[in-house]
């Protein structure tokens, strides 16, 4: 079983310090949303089990639901075989998108009919 540090050590931030996370519900599997995380923001988000990322437009962390009160609950993260992208599954209070959508990804194309 590997530390939080550990965990941490092994992702490969970009360029910029930051590493893509998809939250995705721990229970439906749907996905919620896409956000960044610097290192900061992953170790807290591991350390307190709150959602924290880090907004690039606001060059700051914030923490899911500070504003809103729509928090997650982190159950795992979850690095992908690069080690460059995580996916988050959370236990969403509320809408996890700022326009009051369950999820960030309601705009549909189908595809195959």
């Amino acid at each position: 079983m590997s530390t939080f540090e550990d965990f941490i050590d092994q992702v490969s931030f970009n360029e910029d310090g930051l590493v893509p996370v998809v939250a995705q519900d721990s229970i439906t599997k749907d996905v919620l949303m896409l956000a960044w995380m610097n290192e900061e923001a992953l170790r807290l988000s591991l350390e307190t089990g709150k959602g924290t990322y880090f907004s690039r437009s606001r060059s700051r962390l914030w923490v899911k639901g500070e504003e809103s009160g729509n928090v997650q609950h982190v159950r795992d993260i979850r690095r992908d075989c690069d080690s460059d992208a995580l996916v988050m599954t959370v236990q969403q209070h509320g809408p996890a998108c700022h326009t009051g959508s369950r999820s960030c990804f309601f705009n549909i194309m189908v595809v195959d009919q």
